[in-house]
């Protein structure tokens, strides 16, 4: 097992390599190049000669006018901890090992890493709030699914999860946003954003202040992220939920369950100790699927609420084709999307012994 986790995450290497490559050639494809909309932006709120001047000195400043393969290497050599230190006039120097460096993005003019520290939290947020609630929702609503099968209740649940994961994010969002969220309707909940005003200054547990009830800052963030979690984690739930169903089923007409029938054992020990462990199978198969799709759809619904994480920083970047920031995204995502495809390898042998990866 630890040889196999070794080659795992030597491998991750090469990957993070050709996923990095081929966003920064789709970038580089496209019209206008790299940093292309933000150059005509910042050159036409001058205009005139000074246009030119403008566009050459941000070029010049990141490196743009240099060709793309020499721009990928120097983005390469600043994130390696094993490359050339660069010297104050930009060219390089020796070989040593340093720090990396995800650089510094053109469009807010401050260092990736402390971007990815502000929003990181926020999609981590998001993201550890929905995850349990797909898989205690998914396993329930497809255990009880399973038990009723063709009752009331099974085709209830089975109705209700396709109608739910048939609906776009997009369009629950702003439908949640146009009604529990609107003034003129239910108003129940902000319309975006993660806390009140003044509520940092709160106490963090809910408290009388003056003989007044004040929520507290737990309170109000939870009472912020609601809208966006049910936005994030429906379509998830609904698509574990038939899965847990028919893993079951299949499980339940297997030979070893009519064995252990056949001695007498309860159907609650026989569901929840032999079947339910082998049904857990199908789900962890998937699970390297579910985080990312979970860190994709979170930015969507960072856009439409207008959560700060690393969704909506994505858009802006991708918006303006801001390289470094780009970059630092597709590494930091497609990290966290590897390390969960070895995490599910893992998780898949601890759970059924028969699974061996030497």
């Amino acid at each position: 097992m630890l040889t196999y986790l070794i080659r795992r995450i030597l491998l991750l290497i090469p990957t993070l390599l050709g996923i990095t490559i081929l966003v920064f050639g789709v970038m580089a494809a496209a019209p206008g190049g790299i940093g292309g909309p933000l150059l005509n932006e910042r050159g036409g709120q001058i205009g005139g000669a000074n246009q030119q001047r403008i566009r050459e000195y941000y070029e010049k400043r990141y490196g743009l006018n240099k060709p793309y393969a020499i721009q990928y290497l120097r983005w390469l050599n600043n994130i390696s901890p094993v490359g050339f230190r660069v010297n104050e006039d930009g060219s390089l120097g020796r070989i040593a090992v340093k720090w990396p460096d995800l650089g510094e993005s053109i469009t807010q003019r401050r260092p990736v890493s402390d971007l990815l520290k502000d929003a990181l939290p926020v999609t981590l947020i998001l993201n550890l709030v929905s995850i349990p609630l797909v898989y205690v929702i998914g396993i329930v609503s497809g255990i009880i699914a399973a038990r009723n099968r063709g009752n009331a209740a099974d085709v209830g649940i089975g109705t209700s999860q396709l109608a739910l994961w048939s609906i776009p994010t997009i369009w629950s969002g702003v439908l949640l946003i146009g009604f529990l969220a609107n003034r003129e309707y239910v108003n129940w909940f902000p319309t975006g954003g993660l806390t009140s005003v003044g509520s940092l200054d709160a106490s963090f547990l809910p408290s009388h202040v003056d003989g007044r009830w004040q929520a507290g800052f737990l309170v109000d963030r939870v009472w912020h992220l609601i809208l966006p979690v049910v936005c994030l984690s429906y379509g998830g739930f609904a698509f574990l939920s038939k899965l847990m169903r028919g893993s079951i089923l299949d499980n339940l007409g297997a030979d070893y369950v009519r064995t252990a029938r056949a001695k007498g054992l309860n159907e609650n020990v026989i569901l929840y100790r032999h079947v339910f462990r082998n049904s857990l199978l199908s789900l962890i198969t998937v699970a390297a699927a579910i985080l990312p799709s979970l860190l994709g759809g979170s930015i969507v619904v960072e856009t439409i609420f207008g959560l700060p994480g690393m969704g909506k920083l994505s858009v802006d970047a991708v918006s303006l084709r801001d390289r470094e920031l780009v970059l630092g995204l597709t590494f930091v995502g497609g990290l966290i999307g590897l390390t969960s495809m070895v995490l599910r390898d893992v998780l898949y042998a601890m759970a059924d012994p028969r699974v061996t990866y030497d």
